[in-house]
């Protein structure tokens, strides 16, 4: 047996990522079952060198269907695209009054030009929502919470969005955040564009050759 004391040893510092994923992941058990009820499509992920080194990923969106979301991973955070459907984009008018941020004015989390819209999105296929699944609060996972209408820590007139089960933060179906919630800004947009109409690149703005 050692004659070290235990107070001698020192634990390895965290890697910042997996306290993301752990963080996130945390939360994301409070939400009970309700987060498996949404529909949920897997995709390719890069490598372990690549996502190190934050290279693009690059992502086949030709299944995702309307009303699905997928979550990939890029700089170690989770990435969610979601294809909206017709009644879901509906949905985002009228709500600015209600938004913190309505037109991604703020700069903590800078929303480029292309997607500073009311869907937040690139216009050649506006319905794709492409946003990280962090809460701007304390970096927890929000939970789906598509279905409309009254519901527990949801308002009555709940038009379908996100809800962060942490803090209660509340964002709609574009990642925007509702007033007076603790989230400061609305879900982050990280640089993507389109290889086709079946293939995204998420961690770049442009194509490349």
């Amino acid at each position: 047996m050692s004659d070290v004391p235990a107070s001698t040893f020192t634990p390895a510092p965290m890697d910042s990522s997996k306290r993301t994923w752990l963080i996130a992941s945390s939360c994301a058990g409070a939400a009970g079952a309700a987060a498996l009820a949404t529909p949920f499509v897997t995709s390719f992920a890069p490598s372990e060198r690549a996502k190190a080194a934050g290279a693009a990923v690059e992502v086949d969106i030709a299944s995702l269907k309307p009303g699905e979301k997928l979550t990939v991973e890029w700089r170690g955070k989770p990435v969610w695209i979601m294809r909206r459907t017709p009644e879901q984009m509906a949905t985002l008018k009228g709500l600015d009054g209600q938004l913190a941020d309505p037109n991604s004015e703020r700069t903590a989390f800078p929303t480029p030009d292309y997607a500073r819209n009311e869907a937040r999105a690139r216009q050649e296929h506006p319905e794709l929502l492409v946003v990280v699944g962090i809460c701007t609060h304390l970096g927890c996972s929000p939970v789906d919470k598509f279905q409309t209408g009254a519901q527990p820590s949801l308002p009555d007139d709940w038009k379908g969005g996100f809800f962060c089960p942490c803090h209660g933060s509340t964002f709609d179906l574009a990642g925007r955040v509702f007033k007076n919630k603790p989230a400061p800004d609305n879900l982050e947009v990280p640089p993507y564009a389109y290889l086709s109409d079946a293939r995204l690149l998420i961690g770049e703005d442009k194509k490349q050759g």
